[in-house]
């Protein structure tokens, strides 16, 4: 099986072969028109793990849970809001859920993150946006403030995965990316234990990058005495960078737009995104455009509410009749506000994320 680095900033696609090779199973129609969110209807969340087992909650109303998070190695950009996007669709929907922000993982498993301290004032960072996008208080924890009981599960687990199985999905045997592990399976885990949500099925939404670790912890939750679901997982597709290759990352701070940025800052980057129109205005309007390589109009696929504006986009740009002054013309326009309301909220959340990250 392919090797995929959950660290590394590539761009991996959600396609065909990747779905057979990885074991993947494709939404059906059937089941998208159930999940009434844009982030499906666009194809962006395409690929699951039992997500029947979540889907047959909803329907007959009986509890499931959710966890995801993000790791505290970086200011946060547009491509981690898919996660609170993501996240948000599914408590509304009634999940029992938490969100993570692992700061002690991003410790062990980042070597630009120095020390505690630096992680912490990272997380501090993470969890004042996350709460600005909508995450409540209570549902937004750092690993470093987890109970006695969290940390004994990551123990727990140590037993039950070997360093042959480690090697045999990452494709190296880290000591710092092991612990690191060992605590993102806890993450998964710990909500099935009696002390948090209890038993029930489960669901966590990644970057088909983070499989490795899905198919790892899937396995553990069947090695444990306690009778846990296997987790449920929902992959979506990465938001590119604003540039060719690369997934959007902290890494490459040209390719992303963060949700620090000011709205000068995050519109020179889109002035700078890779355009999928044509040499000239003339070629444009006489050829048409290609949207589906253009990264301007890739950020407005993955964040712009109004489906039905984002389909115009398309269609105009395809035919020429937007041109790429149009489109990156209506994304500023776009990210200017967000931008501004965003950072009216980030200003009332600041108190709620200290205590979060510090106690």
């Amino acid at each position: 099986m392919k090797v995929v680095d959950p660290w590394g900033d590539s761009d991996v696609k959600i396609d065909e072969a990747l779905v057979k090779e990885f074991g993947l199973k494709v939404f059906s129609k059937e089941e998208l028109k159930k999940l009434d969110h844009y982030l499906f209807d666009r194809g962006i969340l395409v690929a699951h793990r039992d997500f029947q087992f979540i889907q047959k909650s909803m329907d007959e109303k009986k509890p499931f849970g959710q966890l995801t998070g993000i790791a505290a190695s970086g200011p946060l950009h547009f491509g981690h809001k898919v996660d609170v996007d993501m996240f948000m669709y599914f408590r509304d929907k009634g999940a029992k859920s938490l969100f993570a922000v692992t700061d002690i993982d991003a410790y062990c498993s980042r070597e630009k993150i120095l020390d505690m301290k630096m992680a912490k004032e990272m997380a501090l960072n993470n969890a004042n946006h996350v709460l600005a996008l909508g995450l409540k208080d209570k549902e937004v924890y750092v690993q470093s403030q987890q109970p006695a009981r969290y940390f004994e599960l990551a123990f727990e687990v140590s037993k039950k995965i070997t360093e042959n199985t480690f090697r045999g999905i990452y494709g190296h045997v880290d000591l710092g990316k092991i612990g690191a592990n060992l605590l993102q399976y806890a993450d998964i885990l710990h909500v099935q234990l009696p002390e948090f949500f209890g038993t029930m099925p489960t669901l966590t939404c990644v970057g088909v990058d983070q499989d490795p670790h899905a198919r790892a912890v899937r396995d553990i939750a069947k090695r444990l005495p306690y009778k846990f679901f296997q987790p449920s997982f929902g992959y979506f597709q990465h938001q590119g960078g604003l540039q060719e290759g690369k997934k959007m990352s902290a890494s490459h701070q040209e390719t992303a737009i963060f949700l620090d940025d000011t709205p000068e800052a995050a519109c020179k980057k889109i002035d700078r995104a890779f355009s999928g129109g044509r040499e000239t205005l003339a070629e444009h309007k006489k050829l048409g455009g290609e949207p589906d390589k253009d990264k301007t109009f890739e950020l407005l696929k993955f964040h712009h509410p109004d489906t039905k504006k984002v389909e115009e986009l398309h269609a105009g740009f395809s035919s020429g009749n937007v041109t790429s002054a149009d489109l990156k013309g209506f994304a500023k326009d776009f990210v200017t506000k967000f931008l501004k309301d965003h950072a009216k909220k980030v200003a009332k959340t600041e108190s709620a994320a200290h205590k979060i990250v510090y106690g």
